[in-house]
């Protein structure tokens, strides 16, 4: 009967590890969910770069610098975003968990400026080259 037992006891082993795993992939196409419903969310909404201070666009013009593109966000999410220069284009980190709703208006200003999302799990970031082609 030992070995019945054995054999039980590595089943059981076998189904945890199966749990384990599931429970990545799970917390992982939670993750990629949330990506494609901000991204669906953000080609709905209006670019906030494009909404006018004293009837002038924030958005940059021409050769944008750091603080050009720092300046198109609202104070409520560029507190949320590290910017960094990087030759020929500003990269934009989240400083922290973004949820849909801001990830969706820092993708349409960032669209909205000629810049792009680029997903590379945690080394994901937005792009905004300096000088618009």
């Amino acid at each position: 009967m030992s070995t019945g037992k054995e054999n039980l006891e590595e089943l059981l082993k076998k189904i945890d590890e199966l749990v384990t795993t599931l429970g990545k992939i799970s917390d992982e196409l939670r993750s990629v969910s949330a990506s494609i419903k901000s991204i669906a969310v953000s080609q709905i909404t209006q670019p906030s770069a494009q909404r006018s201070v004293a009837g002038q666009s924030r958005a940059p013009q021409g050769k944008a610098s750091l603080e050009d593109i720092r300046l198109a966000f609202p104070e409520d999410l560029d507190n949320l975003l590290s910017f960094e220069e990087k030759g020929e284009y500003i990269m934009i980190k989240p400083k922290q968990f973004l949820g849909s709703e801001n990830f969706a208006k820092i993708a349409s200003t960032v669209r909205g400026m000629g810049g792009e999302y680029i997903s590379a799990g945690k080394d994901s970031h937005f792009r905004v080259y300096k000088k618009k082609t």
